[in-house]
């Protein structure tokens, strides 16, 4: 496996998303909606503005568990089948490049996109909170924003599984739709469905170890359990187990998150 090739392929998938604006464009979509929801989280109790880094990570954790999975779907959707219907892929493939290099070299100039647009869009937010919390502010909304990253890069690595999987553009768009709302809005329902039904008597640890199976609700836990107020806030102090609760564990469970679909989508990718 040669690094050059790589990062050619991904430097080229790169710029290609920074010809088309769609990096400004994410930018400017999280900074407008981080900055709404950061400042106005509190007017249903009356008040507005920047009330404390943990309010301010407590509302934002909400909008990129439902943002950020969409997006970085529906970056990589196309990434492989994209090419495969225009019928570029064979003449990549014709390249003294093998197909694991152009699978990764597609993976990371996206998952480059997508982690400067995230940061870029979160960025504003993070001077704000400085001039008010100071440094102390900043380290924890760092923390928010790496996670944040880790989150977009586990669900560009699902799409890049389904652009593989996928023999056609419009199927592969259905099945990170499809995707996007198994992980985002159903998976939870279907957790408390099954608590309801069996009376709880699989709850606790059970389904807390359950919620790994979800990258969202790893994000959630890691940002959760970052601050005390935050687990507060969200009621869940009871319902996570204290061996979930370390970051250090919680961040390697996402890192298998990228991982893992990737290692699947290569396997699948073989001649």
């Amino acid at each position: 496996m040669e690094l050059t090739q790589i990062f050619t392929i991904a430097a080229k998938e790169f710029r290609d998303r920074m010809r088309n604006r769609w990096v400004l464009a994410v930018a400017l979509v999280f900074t407008v909606f981080s900055l709404a929801i950061a400042y106005f989280g509190g007017a249903q109790q009356g008040t507005v503005g920047f009330r404390s880094i943990e309010f301010t990570i407590a509302s934002l954790v909400s909008l990129v568990i439902y943002l950020i999975p969409l997006i970085a779907l529906l970056l990589g959707f196309d990434a492989i089948v994209g090419e495969r219907e225009r019928g570029s892929l064979d003449l990549l493939l014709s390249l003294p490049i093998t197909r694991l290099e152009l699978l990764l070299g597609k993976y990371l100039g996206l998952a480059a996109a997508l982690t400067l647009s995230t940061l870029a869009g979160f960025g504003l937010v993070a001077v704000l909170l400085y001039r008010q919390f100071s440094w102390a502010g900043l380290f924890h909304y760092g923390g928010f924003m790496l996670s944040s990253v880790l989150l977009g890069l586990a669900f560009l690595s699902m799409a890049v599984l389904l652009s593989v999987l996928a023999r056609e553009r419009t199927r592969a768009s259905g099945l990170a739709i499809a995707a996007w709302f198994f992980f985002v809005l159903v998976f939870d329902l279907l957790l408390l469905g099954a608590l309801v039904a069996t009376g709880g008597a699989y709850g606790g640890a059970t389904v807390a170890y359950l919620l790994l199976l979800n990258p969202a609700d790893v994000f959630r836990i890691l940002n959760v359990f970052s601050l005390e107020d935050v687990r507060t806030l969200y009621g869940l102090t009871t319902i996570v187990p204290a061996p979930l609760a370390r970051p250090g564990l919680m961040g390697g469970v996402m890192v298998a998150w990228i991982a893992v679909p990737l290692a699947l989508a290569s396997w699948r990718f073989k001649p």
